[in-house]
């Protein structure tokens, strides 16, 4: 559209202006070697010098010969004749006049008064045999009217011509724009949804050109990952129900394990040394087996969404200091919990998030360990601060991840590794979050984030 309009405006500009030339051009010539015909034929029977009633008499011949009886006025020296005494004198310009004198030759000028072109022709009358200057000067004024009105009829004819084009090329733009942008959109809509998990998207095939070679191309693309993606899913289905039917199928056994491993410490005493250091080492990694299986099969629960809040009305600071002298930290922890918070959550699982935010607080940080309450407009805050070393930036970006343990060393530890990544869905499973972070003057701060309003899913 661009180009055409362009090219379209361009051709007219150019056909108007040549046109416009070609027209003045030939009347000007015209209308010239019409007055230098008729001042030759008049100039020999005018007497040397005139009067000014002989200027007048041949300004009126000349001008009753002309098509048009235009103006004409005759000089010599000061004295002036015309043709039409009430015709304005002034669009005989002196400049005009000037050119006259000096080139000895004749001369026009194209003028415009009150909106009207005019075309102003000067001569000096010469001695035939000589070729001297007489003195006498004639001026021809003649209105471009007309001709005016023939270059406007012609543009007009010229873009009347140039709109059906444009309109024309228009509409075959768009046309040809719509052909190829409309498989350009569709993809682009396919791959938004694409990126938006709809691995079932696919784009039609049309044509055999750049467009229908792309669009197969992300077929095929999406063919591969629906197909890599089914299969990681499955994959990981199948890890899921293989941890929990592993998880379950070791409960029963590890209960009985239990029961004879708190038998035999509770017996240690009066066991041989060596007996009595092995049946409380089978007592404590027999604990450890266990809290790792339920940590096992509560993850298995989160990731299958079979994970249900029993919510009941709570009094944060309550239940904070609740957890903290269930596990005899309350002289251990600094605490900071105004009374009167009150949210809607399940008390169980907020004591896993305090129980594991304090723990590896206080075995891996070091003291003060403060526990802080805040609230906001929408949600309540509890801060978990210690003054240890702080967590190292790999570890702060994936502190939550299962199994995940800062310290390499640390293979054999009282934790399973699944408490941060346990306490993250709990705080998810009440519309909350939990994020790590480092304080200035040291040490590792974990802020959990919980909604005052009920959670969508506290509701189920």
């Amino acid at each position: 559209m661009l180009v055409t309009l362009t090219g379209s405006a361009t051709a007219t500009a150019l056909a108007y202006r040549e046109a416009r030339t070609a027209i003045l051009k030939r009347a000007q010539d015209s209308f010239q070697r019409d007055l230098h015909d008729r001042i030759t034929a008049l100039a020999p029977d005018t007497d040397l010098p005139p009067t000014e009633r002989g200027l007048t008499e041949l300004a009126e011949r000349v001008s009753s010969g002309l098509d048009g009886a235009p103006l004409v006025v005759t000089r010599y020296r000061e004295l002036q004749g015309t043709s039409d005494p009430l015709a304005d004198p002034s669009r005989i310009t002196p400049r005009l006049r000037e050119a006259v004198r000096t080139r000895g030759s004749m001369s026009f000028q194209r003028v415009t008064l009150h909106a009207i072109p005019y075309l102003v022709v000067g001569t000096p009358v010469t001695f035939a045999d000589t070729g001297r200057a007489s003195g006498l000067e004639i001026y021809a004024v003649t209105s471009l009217r007309p001709e005016q009105d023939d270059t406007a009829a012609l543009l007009t004819a010229v873009r009347d011509g140039v709109v059906p084009v444009v309109v024309l090329s228009a509409l075959l733009a768009l046309l040809s724009a719509r052909a190829v942008l409309r498989p350009v959109r569709d993809l682009g809509r396919a791959t938004r949804k694409l990126a938006e998990g709809d691995l079932s998207i696919r784009v039609a095939v049309k044509g055999r050109d750049e467009l229908a070679n792309l669009a197969q191309d992300f077929n095929e693309t999406a063919d591969e990952l629906q197909t890599s993606v089914a299969h990681l899913r499955d994959q990981e289905e199948r890890a899921r129900r293989f941890v929990a039917d592993v998880s379950h199928e070791l409960r029963t056994p590890l209960a009985a394990m239990t029961m004879v491993a708190t038998v035999l410490e509770e017996d240690a005493d009066q066991l041989p040394p060596d007996t009595a250091r092995a049946a409380r080492t089978v007592s404590a990694e027999t604990a450890k087996l266990s809290r790792l299986v339920e940590d096992l099969m509560e993850m298995s629960r989160f990731d299958s969404g079979a994970a249900r809040l029993t919510p009941a009305e709570t009094d944060l600071a309550e239940a904070i200091r609740a957890s903290l002298a269930l596990r005899g930290w309350t002289d251990r922890v600094d605490t900071a919990l105004p009374d009167g918070v009150r949210v809607r959550l399940d008390r169980r699982r907020l004591d896993v998030i305090i129980a594991n935010l304090v723990g590896n607080a206080l075995r891996h940080g070091a003291p003060p360990v403060t526990v802080t309450l805040a609230t906001t407009p929408d949600a309540a805050v509890i801060t978990v601060a210690d003054r240890g070393p702080g967590l190292s930036p790999e570890a702060l970006a994936r502190v939550f991840d299962r199994f995940y343990k800062a310290d390499a060393a640390r293979t054999r530890s009282e934790g399973s590794g699944l408490g941060l990544a346990i306490s993250l869905e709990n705080a998810r499973l009440h519309g909350g979050t939990i994020e790590a972070s480092n304080t200035p003057e040291g040490g590792a701060v974990f802020t959990t984030t919980l909604p005052l309003a009920p959670s969508p899913k506290a509701n189920d």
